[in-house]
């Protein structure tokens, strides 16, 4: 059940609906949402809800035996780890790791049999995390159990179920127990702002920019000249950060609605730097998920050098296969960690020379966003590609065929130019744009938001909407 489409709207309402009725009984509130959450990931598959309901009782057993442990056992934990993961490791690389061994000792085809060519559950790998965060925490005396509607709930709230933004048990466990006080706080303004903003991220850009040229390039980059190839690898760029952030505000802004806050999970990516401020930026909740109970846990900046390049390596490899079950995706996350450790390196270098870290002006900071931004861009070529194959050739086109111009259209160009544009608008632009229809009366706001969504659905023609990315990780 993707969001921009009718059958969302009409579960939305019915739950918007009963959502505000119950909210003076907190515990019927819950009771509600449960049913709501699975009814929205049943659409998907219903075995797909039969594993949720039965990782969330898992999880919710551990997390009542590790906070009744005083001795904060490691077995213990490990166990419910190694449970917790079993899920995600069978759907997710288990046909991966049998192709590959297969491979290495010559008994392999190169593709998986039928038999492990399973369907994989939606949102598995974000459900996974919020699991693990709920299970550490226990551990480590951070948080308490909460009751097995609350933990149904937490892990099945169809906002983020899918993808993302990745929560902490202590950011919205509160707000389903205070439903009542979170009702007052609910600011419709915002709310309708990000919808319509992440309904026009994902169609007016995203996809189009998909189905115009991404697409195409990507299946058969020999057909494309150099210049074309270019141009699309940028454009993928654009495209991936305008589903996933479009995603991530609709998300918001539903929750909204039903009175949750969730925290934000972009800040102008495109903007950074270095690599190390992009994932400061970049799908943020992740950034921090990875920091907290991998690269922390791995000893983090505590330990020798040598180690902290290690530990760096080591968590952003771990984040690319946690994307998906590819060499593309193991190579991508090396890239993005070798550059961290190597900016790493620098800054330790020069604190320890004792030289203050660099402040460049305009055209030197111009040139860091630049250069950032373009090797992104090339990371994200392994990202897309479904091979190493595939993205060494669109690599290697980018040397031949050269052309005078492009043959992207016009409206294509625009549509790049617009995506990373709005990068540099600063927020305190969409905060008065906020409060300036804050002001208007609410049927005023709902007016406008009904024009922009008809508008957006005028542009989705006979195609319709496209899954979202990262509704596959």
């Amino acid at each position: 059940m993707l969001f921009p489409t009718v059958t969302f709207v009409v579960f939305f309402i019915v739950v918007f609906a009963g959502s505000w009725a119950l909210a003076r009984r907190p515990r019927a509130w819950r009771l509600f949402m449960l049913v709501a959450n699975y009814v929205f990931y049943a659409a998907w598959g219903w075995r797909f809800a039969l594993l949720l309901a039965g990782f969330s009782v898992v999880t919710d057993v551990f997390v009542r035996l590790l906070a009744s442990t005083p001795e904060r056992r490691r077995w213990l934990l490990g166990l419910a780890l190694a449970i917790q993961l079993l899920p995600l490791a069978f759907y997710k690389y288990f046909g991966f790791l049998a192709v590959n061994v297969g491979a290495l000792f010559g008994g392999g085809t190169g593709s998986a049999p039928s038999f492990l060519q399973l369907a994989i559950p939606v949102g598995i790998s974000f459900t996974t995390f919020r699991g693990i965060s709920l299970v550490v925490d226990a551990w480590k005396g951070r948080s308490g159990p909460a009751s097995l509607l609350d933990t149904g709930v937490y892990l099945s709230f169809f906002p983020y179920l899918a993808a993302g933004p990745i929560t902490r048990g202590s950011e919205v466990l509160p707000q389903f127990r205070a439903i009542r006080q979170q009702r007052r706080k609910i600011d419709a303004t915002r709310a309708l702002f990000l919808i319509s903003m992440g309904l026009a991220k994902k169609v007016v850009i995203g996809d189009f920019l998909a189905r115009t040229i991404v697409d195409g390039v990507f299946s058969t980059p020999s057909q494309y000249s150099a210049l074309d190839v270019i141009v699309v690898i940028h454009a993928y760029a654009v495209q991936i950060y305008c589903d996933f952030s479009g995603y991530t505000d609709m998300a918001i802004g539903i929750a909204l609605l039903l009175g949750i806050s969730l925290p934000v999970n972009f800040d102008r990516p495109y903007t950074a730097a270095s690599v190390r401020e992009f994932w400061r930026r970049w799908h943020m909740t992740l950034s921090r998920w990875l920091r907290d109970y991998l690269y922390i846990p791995l000893g983090g900046s505590r330990r020798s050098q040598p180690r902290i390049y290690f530990n760096i390596i080591v968590t952003m490899v771990l984040a690319g296969l946690w994307h998906g079950a590819g060499w593309t995706f193991l190579v991508w996350g090396a890239m993005h960690g070798v550059v961290q450790a190597v900016e790493h390196g620098l800054a330790a270098w020069r604190k320890l020379r004792g030289a203050p870290e660099p402040a460049p002006g305009r055209y030197g900071l111009l040139w860091r966003r630049a250069l950032t931004f373009e090797f992104v861009c090339l990371a994200w070529v392994f990202f897309r590609a479904d091979s190493l194959s595939r993205a060494g050739s669109v690599i290697a086109r980018t040397f031949t065929g050269w052309t005078v111009t492009p043959s992207v259209g016009w409206v294509a160009l625009l549509a790049i130019a617009a995506g990373l544009g709005f990068q540099y608008v600063p927020q305190t632009f969409a905060d008065r744009l906020q409060s300036g229809l804050s002001r208007r009366a609410l049927v005023l706001q709902g007016v406008a938001s009904g024009l922009v969504l008809f508008a957006i659905a005028g542009l989705l023609g006979s195609e319709g909407v496209t899954h979202f990315i990262y509704m596959g990780f």
